[in-house]
């Protein structure tokens, strides 16, 4: 992390040991150069900070340090000083004993042709091919925005999950700023209320996915140990993109060895067309997870070399699979999205299809191109042990206020018509989809 908006400059190379050791007694007890619970660790401090001048400390729990009496002498006591959590006394401190302004030594080795001392050509190309492919994965993330200050200092708070850092999210008991306060986004964290009378959770785009993608792996983690399995529905489009992303890389306990994937729409194209809701899953998800390759199931909308013939019966084909594969055809997880005219997977407005009925699959007419889909019935979503609906982005204000105002119209407003029978619907929006 750096910039010149940080409340505090300071460089350092900190190397903590992992602690396996737990003390019962109370910390006024524990000896520095004993006790295993205090925290070992070696700290290069380059500069800056509270101790102002370069050093290198070491705990006193670890080892005492040799270091070439000319070039180092011990750090003199400075009561009061704490450093990483610790007292200063907490450490065997080290400085140079004449500090040397590291431009002046650039610039010396630069004359004596220290080559030594700078990165080769060979070195600098060898490192992007380390660091390309990770900037290339953080193409989509948005930076953490950090508007300064003592109290925004958590918002740079970070953790480990599973293989990954990730900030730390604090579960915030005020919502409400105190008077005299001024408002932070960091203030308004993930919102639970009730949307059409159902479960509502409103957040943020960052956490609002990494909620949504907590509770799909829970769901799918109690399925597989009730059932051996977990049948997943998804929804194409631009706003799952994000979530399919989280799911690849941050979630290394999902089991996807246990997971079957169904589509909830496809649109009437080859699979492999950048169009394809199959597509878009096999690029963001399907290619960096261990799917088994029979638990993926694309919607056969190309069969005999013709896309979505009626008489090729891939709607039927596909209800089959579902029978035959899905228990009850209940799926244990639906997500769906909404459209900015009310309209759900891909069953638009006065579809003659897939409203009601007692088909599981239809084919169905978009006023969007491609005009041609496939798409689970409503009363085949109707089915599932739970639908989630992720809603997002400012354009979907509108619709979401005027579908939070009707009843029961799927003819009108497809969304309405999903009501699962023995399920549960959670709507999970983000703020500007929800508040405008």
């Amino acid at each position: 992390m750096s910039g010149k908006a940080l409340d505090e400059r300071v460089g350092y190379v900190r190397l903590l040991f992992k602690n396996r050791a737990y003390c019962a007694q109370s910390e006024k007890y524990w000896v520095t150069d004993q006790s295993q619970c205090l925290p070992r660790q070696i700290v290069f401090y380059i500069g800056h900070g509270e101790l102002g001048s370069p050093a290198v400390l070491v705990s006193r729990n670890l080892f005492r340090p040799s270091l070439p009496s000319e070039s180092w002498k011990e750090v003199e006591g400075q009561p009061g000083l704490r450093l990483f959590g610790r007292p200063l006394s907490d450490y065997y401190a080290y400085s140079p004993v004449r500090e040397q302004d590291a431009y002046s030594i650039l610039i010396s080795h630069i004359f004596h042709c220290r080559k030594d001392s700078f990165i080769t050509t060979e070195n600098l190309l060898a490192s992007w091919v380390f660091w390309t492919p990770l900037l290339d994965s953080l193409a989509h993330e948005v930076p953490r925005l950090y508007p300064g200050g003592a109290e925004n200092g958590h918002l740079l708070d970070f953790e480990f999950s599973g293989n990954q850092l990730s900030f730390s999210q604090q579960q915030l008991e005020q919502l409400v700023p105190g008077p005299g306060s001024v408002p932070m986004p960091s203030d308004f964290q993930v919102l639970r209320a009730k949307y059409r009378e159902s479960p509502l959770i409103s957040a943020w785009p960052e956490e609002l996915i990494a909620k949504l993608a907590n509770d799909i792996e829970a769901t799918a983690v109690q399925a597989v140990r009730r059932f051996g399995k977990f049948h997943l529905a998804l929804s194409g489009g631009s706003s799952p993109v994000a979530l399919f992303q989280q799911l690849a890389m941050g979630h290394y306990g999902f089991p996807w060895p246990h997971t079957h994937l169904w589509l909830v729409d496809e649109r009437c194209v080859p699979l492999w067309d950048p169009e394809s809701n199959f597509q878009g899953l096999q690029a963001h998800l399907l290619q960096h997870v261990r799917v088994p390759y029979y638990n993926i199931h694309p919607m056969p909308v190309h069969l005999h070399q013709r896309l979505c013939a009626e008489e090729d019966q891939g709607a039927q084909l596909y209800a089959k699979d579902i029978s035959a594969l899905v228990t009850n055809s209940s799926f244990d997880l639906v997500l769906l999205g909404m459209g900015t005219d009310g309209h759900t997977a891909s069953l638009f407005p006065q579809s003659p299809t897939g409203l009601d009925g007692e088909q599981l699959v239809v084919l169905t007419k978009s006023p969007f191109r491609p005009y041609d889909r496939m798409s689970l019935s409503l009363p085949l979503i109707n089915r599932a042990r739970k639908v989630a609906i992720l809603v997002m982005g400012r354009m979907k204000r509108e619709i979401t206020m005027l579908v939070s105002r009707v009843g029961h119209e799927p003819k009108k407003w497809p969304i309405s018509g999903v009501l699962p029978m023995s399920g549960q619907l959670v709507w999970y929006m983000d703020y500007e989809a929800f508040l405008g």
